[in-house]
């Protein structure tokens, strides 16, 4: 199925703004450079990290009892990077994740915390073309909070035991969905994409090679944009109700 045309709101209109996903350092990947944007023209940015990322890194002898730990505080680093200093983590289980009602609420709580007027996810379909990008937590992670995009957290009446007041949300932007309608030109932020990227350091085993990856991933989508050549983009599939 063909994703109709994007049509988000200018930034200019957009006050709030709350990104979730699945694990510490898929929202670097994802959207940093997009993130560093908002937060410069004052946009208030906020973070919900679904699990822990405890099964993440490359060091077989570290202590895997310290990882939760580890991956947060690599998180509010690479935050800070991009200008964003609200952070929610909800601490479910690496590799274990599914969009189960627990999930959708708890993620709808932090929408009615923030109140956005622009909400950013994983992609809940798989993109055969990006298969790492979907992994079965990504995959799950955009599921939830599709669903408390719409119609949980708006739904007064969704999870009566959330004290927080309903709040809709009318745009969404996904992250790695097989079909892109939106474009962000990220060249003048790259620097500070990488900064954030690099900051999981408990990830990367080989920062220099990771680095020539990013740079010639994200030139190859300004590409795909139209951008003049040396630009660097962000792609995302914007939904709006």
């Amino acid at each position: 199925m063909t994703v109709p045309a994007a049509k988000p709101r200018p930034d200019s209109e957009i006050e709030r703004i709350l990104v979730v996903s699945a694990h510490p350092d898929d929202v670097d990947f994802g959207a940093a450079g997009t993130i560093a944007l908002w937060t410069r023209a004052g946009i208030e940015v906020s973070y919900c990290l679904v699990t822990d990322g405890q099964a993440g890194g490359f060091e077989p002898d570290r202590d895997r009892a310290s990882m939760p730990a580890v991956r947060r505080a690599e998180q509010t680093i690479a935050a800070k990077e991009v200008g964003v200093h609200d952070l929610h983590f909800l601490g479910y289980e690496d590799g274990c994740l599914e969009p189960t009602q627990d999930v959708v609420r708890d993620i709808s709580r932090v929408i009615r915390q923030v109140r956005p007027q622009r909400l950013v996810c994983q992609s809940p379909e798989r993109n055969w073309s990006r298969l790492p990008a979907s992994h079965p937590d990504h995959l799950a992670a955009g599921e939830a909070t599709v669903r408390a995009f719409f119609p949980a957290a708006g739904n007064p009446f969704a999870y009566p035991e959330l004290t927080e007041a309903a709040w809709t949300v009318n745009e969404l932007w996904l992250i790695a969905h097989p079909e892109a309608n939106h474009y962000v030109d990220i060249t003048e932020t790259i620097d500070r994409k990488l900064a954030a990227v690099l900051a999981h350091t408990s990830q990367h085993a080989n920062p220099e090679a990771l680095t020539t990856r990013l740079h010639s991933l994200f030139r190859q989508l300004a590409t795909t944009a139209g951008y003049p050549e040396n630009h660097y983009a962000e792609a995302f599939t914007v939904v709006t109700t």
